[in-house]
């Protein structure tokens, strides 16, 4: 059972809202999201090694671990678990779109995906990102 998993390090981000040249009239990915869609790649890629995209039904689990403020009380840092503000749970799964053909040979194989936002008791902020087959379930 092929399985992977990477951390990407820093704040997590989810993918922007494409935005539109006046000029062209063509859409664009901003910056900002392609910078972190190419740390996300390179990580995924560094995990997979030699091994060729998961084939069949995948499992895709996000973790994205935020910093608690600095302003916050005392009461409030330690009774506060699950991050509720932006970016969306959903634009933090989007980001991995760019890894056809790196972990998958299609985001459509992705069947199973789950995302949770919390916060970190430490400071640290990361996304960690877990990739497994599922096995294949027959209808006998």
């Amino acid at each position: 059972m092929p399985s992977i998993q990477f951390t990407v390090p820093g704040k997590p981000s989810g993918k922007g809202r494409p935005r539109f040249s006046r000029k062209s009239g063509r859409a664009f990915t901003p910056a900002k999201t392609q910078s972190y869609e190419a740390q996300v790649k390179h990580f995924c890629a560094e995990a997979m090694g030699n091994m060729p995209p998961i084939e069949g039904p995948i499992r895709v689990e996000i973790i994205a671990v935020f910093a608690k403020a600095k302003s916050w009380s005392k009461k409030k840092t330690r009774e506060t678990y699950w991050h509720t503000s932006s970016p969306d749970a959903d634009n933090l799964a989007k980001v991995l779109d760019g890894l056809n053909g790196i972990a998958w040979g299609d985001d459509r194989q992705v069947a199973l995906l789950q995302v949770s936002k919390i916060y970190s008791d430490d400071g640290r902020e990361y996304m960690q990102v877990f990739i497994s087959d599922m096995e294949q379930k027959t209808n006998e």
